[in-house]
């Protein structure tokens, strides 16, 4: 289903090939079979009473007693507009504040996710993932795609490239569908070529290194080239230390070296690299060489200089240095490429996009074979918690008939 619904699709995509890439790609990438809500919305229904859900909360909570995780999945579920979104939001930060907070249900995340998209709270959602310490929404790749992929078809390429982002801090490229989506997400925002902040700079850096890693063809091995050219650039100017702060990265210096060394990569092997990512990696190294330059004539402000001497120590100012080396290499190498017939005329955001359209379809029917068998494990866990939770009650009603049959029989002897 997944599969003839996407094939459809990229038939009309390439037909409107003239459109612009935002446009075309609303027509092929997740197929309807994928985003479909059907089989989320058929599970077994549990409605409850939000205000009574709340107060029951409430009550809990000032008297220091611990939500159920049962609970906050009830309130998450039950969500039925876009004001009630924003009590869960309340919710699920009270309860990653309490005793219970590692409790959080797998479903409860997706649940809520999906119900952001319903209710046209996309930023909730993304808000809430990008401060995961707070709300503990770590999701899984199929609810990281949902996500991702809504932001794409909108057009919103910077939002969907911040999923990225946090995709790549939880190390989750597990799905190649998830990496797909990713790389076609960041081609195409780079492809605007926007200005970028440092910070910017260091994550679509290692979102490109670690996604294109998982990827053994020309548009992986482009993305790396990219991923370790703009950490390359972040270390120049700010210390490796600037890198590697809060990243999953390797504790090393030298990333344009390792930009050379995925240049020599692509020279002994049988995979391209796109010609634009080589003019964005020369641009790059101009600009240091500029900056460098800048630099050692002195032209910086005191006050700068301090500022910069505090970020970059002695072992940084050597890999600095390195810099002349770099340029003469890269040069090397190029030339190499080009005589090899090595240098793809594609651009990255066109290797990225044929990638999906290939790729994406055979992806998306593991996700979804997969996503029912997460489904059932789902309701069988939830079962046994609503079981769990009548016994005590059970239990509790029983203790409390035998405590006051007691109390009685006191009052009468």
């Amino acid at each position: 289903m997944a599969a003839s619904v996407l094939k459809r699709c990229v038939t009309a995509a390439v037909k409107v090939k003239c459109l612009s890439p935002s446009l075309a790609a609303r027509r092929w990438l997740l197929s309807a079979a994928y985003t479909d809500t059907k089989v989320w919305e058929a599970r077994q229904n549990d409605p409850h009473n939000l205000a009574a859900l709340a107060s029951a909360m409430d009550r809990t909570y000032e008297r220091n007693f611990p939500v159920s995780s049962l609970t906050v999945s009830r309130f998450v579920d039950n969500i039925s507009s876009r004001e009630e979104i924003d009590q869960a939001e309340y919710y699920l930060y009270k309860f990653r504040h309490s005793p219970n907070c590692w409790y959080l249900r797998d479903w409860t995340i997706h649940s809520w996710i999906r119900q952001c998209l319903k209710y046209g709270a996309k930023e909730k959602a993304l808000y809430t993932l990008r401060n995961k310490v707070q709300y503990g929404i770590f999701p899984d790749n199929f609810t990281f795609n949902l996500l991702m992929d809504s932001y794409i078809k909108d057009g919103d390429f910077k939002s969907a490239c911040a999923v990225v982002e946090e995709v790549m801090l939880q190390e989750a490229f597990d799905l190649p569908s998830t990496q797909i989506l990713s790389l076609y997400a960041l081609g195409t925002y780079l492809a605007a070529r926007p200005q970028l902040t440092v910070s910017e700079e260091r994550a679509l850096g290692a979102s490109l290194l670690i996604c294109g890693m998982m990827q053994n063809n020309a548009a992986g091995l482009s993305a790396q080239l990219l991923g370790n050219a703009l950490l390359g650039k972040v270390e120049m100017l700010k210390g490796i230390h600037a890198v590697f702060k809060g990243m999953p990265l390797f504790w090393g210096r030298g990333y344009l070296e390792r930009a050379l060394a995925v240049m020599e990569r692509a020279a002994s092997g049988d995979v391209k690299l796109s010609k634009d990512t080589l003019d964005y990696m020369s641009d790059l190294l101009q600009e240091l060489s500029s900056t460098s330059d800048l630099d050692s004539s002195g032209d910086e402000s005191a006050g700068e200089e301090d500022k910069k001497e505090d970020a970059v120590d002695e072992d940084d100012q050597a890999e600095q240095a390195k810099l002349p080396q770099y340029v003469d290499r890269f040069k090397e190498l190029s030339g190499q490429l080009e005589s090899q017939g090595k240098v793809d005329s594609a651009s990255f955001q066109a290797l990225v996009t044929a990638l999906a359209q290939q790729n994406l379809a055979a992806a998306e029917e593991l996700d979804l074979e997969q996503y029912v068998s997460r489904m059932d494990a789902w309701e069988s866990e939830k079962r046994q918690l609503i079981q769990r939770e009548k016994e005590m009650r059970e239990k509790a009603e029983q203790e409390k008939q035998e405590r006051l049959a007691a109390k009685a029989a006191a009052q009468q002897a």
